[in-house]
């Protein structure tokens, strides 16, 4: 590979990668609308933010459909933290509307 063609692979996979992080930042807000629904609905069913067993079903779900190269305790890190935002939007909006 000659200097021109690594420097244009990596102008390439870098633009390739800033299409997929907006697309990321599309299916991130998507699943956060889809956490505020569930999160008025836990309100008015008196539910608790936090559900262990929904978590440990997310994580079964991702690391069964993953097929690499990222390792399955790095996806699940991703996840750990994706939940705990979630849970946390889901406690403030709560917070916010005086539902204990």
């Amino acid at each position: 590979m000659t200097p021109e063609e690594g420097w244009r692979l990596i102008e390439e996979s870098r633009a390739r990668i800033d299409a997929l992080d907006r697309k990321l930042v599309e299916l991130l807000n998507e699943r956060t609308r889809m956490v505020e629904r569930i999160g008025r609905a836990k309100a008015e069913l008196d539910l608790p933010v936090k559900e262990s067993n929904r978590e440990d079903d997310v994580f079964r779900n991702v690391l069964g459909h993953n097929a690499g190269p990222i390792p399955p305790d790095a996806l699940r890190r991703v996840f750990e933290r994706i939940i705990e935002e979630m849970r946390e939007l889901q406690g403030m909006r709560r917070q916010s509307s005086g539902t204990p």
